[in-house]
């Protein structure tokens, strides 16, 4: 572990009424006298003068002594809470810069402290993930992920993985006996318990890198269908131009809306038809290239002038990779009713957006197929990508061994795909990681965390 000391302002950027200095080491001790004038005691604020580099006065705050190994790094950590002048802040660096203290860099109190043990990658990850959530649903799932809550259900998984290889690498060392620990534990079907209990762990990971990230909904459809209307009917404010002229949007406008806590970038795109001019061409191939990288796309139709040919022209104007909910716009006009139905594999909506009717359908399907569960709040973590994508592939190993056992496939293969599993979640928590994963989890964060 580095022993240097280093330090970093913990509060925002900018003036405020307080800001803090951080200072995490084995130089903290040493630091209290040249820059208190004292030494304080453990874990009590203390009113106390904050000296410069020539020990005069900068400012007077609160400063809070944490001794390792009782702190957030598990190292000596003091904190000292002053004015939130960014010049005071500024003098407090320097004086500590001349006391032989390094300026952090960014995630570096959190590497520490999960160096140190004191918290495992998964938790450190959601204290980057609390700071930055802009929802109340994506900030209690962060909590829950910082109190231990993933990183629980993880460690369970592992366990339970672990006992099963003994029973496979048992099977191979005493290959020799008369003993089928396979069938006498019942591997096979604790290893099926086990891919259930994955693909639980996966929803509920989904859900939770949801509500962090949030779903991109891309808005497309011809001219005057509605598509601008529908944007701003969900944003619930003016965001785009409504006219009667076709090819009133020529470029994508980009939403941040909630639904219920729910986190959706909503894309509004220019109306796809045969034109000449070249803006409105460059458009088209703006909201194309929009479509493509989707997570979800809401076609939009007039249904008060629709022809029967158009339904057979969407494949012409979709990617065939991506989900699109069909929504079927101005049944006031139409005399449709409101309502949801598939066809052909895509949802289709009747609503109007002038209205609202049917808009309460539409809003509950972008929950649905977002995965959200609003009254799951309490047990959803929050995750990332690189969370999934070890889930997933602890998922396929585990069914690899599983197919390789129950076609007496050699057992060596088997315990293989099972130590690979167990390598894929391990790397969720930090407890089988590298340098690379490690600085591009730490380097995201801020400075002072």
């Amino acid at each position: 572990m580095n022993q240097e000391t280093i330090a970093a302002i913990a509060t925002p950027a900018g003036r405020g009424g307080i800001g803090v200095v951080r200072i995490s080491g084995e130089l903290v001790r040493q630091l209290m006298q040249p820059l208190l004038g004292r030494e304080i005691a453990p874990r009590q604020a203390c009113y106390t003068p904050f000296h410069d580099e020539s020990g005069c006065v900068a400012d007077t705050g609160i400063a809070l002594y944490f001794p390792a190994p009782h702190s957030f790094t598990g190292e000596d950590i003091l904190e000292l809470q002053c004015h939130g002048s960014p010049m005071v802040l500024d003098i407090l660096l320097r004086a500590l810069q001349t006391l032989g203290v390094r300026l952090a860099r960014p995630g570096e109190f959190a590497l520490r402290a999960f160096l140190n043990g004191k918290i495992d990658l998964a938790q450190a990850e959601a204290i980057s993930d609390l700071i930055e959530s802009s929802t109340e649903a994506a900030a209690r799932s962060a909590q829950n992920t910082l109190q231990g809550a993933f990183s629980r259900t993880v460690n369970t998984l592992v366990e339970q993985l672990i006992q099963l290889r003994l029973y496979v690498e048992a099977s191979i060392d005493f290959s020799d006996e008369e003993i089928d620990f396979i069938s006498e534990h019942g591997v096979r079907q604790k290893m099926q318990n086990l891919l259930d209990q994955l693909e639980r762990t996966r929803q509920s990971a989904r859900q939770g890198a949801l509500l962090r990230e949030g779903l991109t909904l891309v808005i497309a459809g011809k001219p005057n269908a509605g598509k601008s209307s529908l944007m701003n009917y969900l944003a619930g404010r003016e965001t785009a131009i409504v006219t009667s002229q076709p090819g009133t949007t020529r470029d994508i406008l980009r939403e941040y809306i909630q639904i219920d806590g729910m986190p959706l970038h909503l894309i509004d795109t220019a109306g796809l038809r045969d034109s000449n001019d070249p803006i409105e061409q460059e458009g088209m191939r703006r909201a194309r290239e929009a479509m493509r990288n989707a997570g979800r796309i809401l076609f939009i139709m007039d249904e008060s002038a629709k022809r029967p040919e158009d339904n057979e022209i969407l494949p012409e104007l979709l990617p065939g990779n991506i989900p699109v909910t069909c929504i079927h716009n101005k049944i006031d006009k139409s005399g449709a009713r409101p309502g949801i139905q598939t066809i052909g594999g895509n949802v289709h909506i009747h609503l109007s957006v002038k209205t609202g009717k049917g808009m309460d359908i539409l809003k509950t399907h972008l929950k649905q197929i977002a995965g959200y569960d609003d009254d799951s709040g309490e047990t959803v973590f929050t995750a990332r990508r690189r969370h999934l994508d070890a889930l997933r592939q602890a998922q396929d190993h585990i069914g690899s061994a599983l197919t390789l056992i129950a076609h007496s496939g050699p057992l060596e293969l088997s315990a293989e795909e099972m130590r690979l599993a167990q390598q894929a979640l391990s790397e969720i928590t930090g407890k089988f990681t590298t340098e690379q994963l490690l600085d591009r989890v730490f380097s995201s964060f801020c400075i002072g965390k």
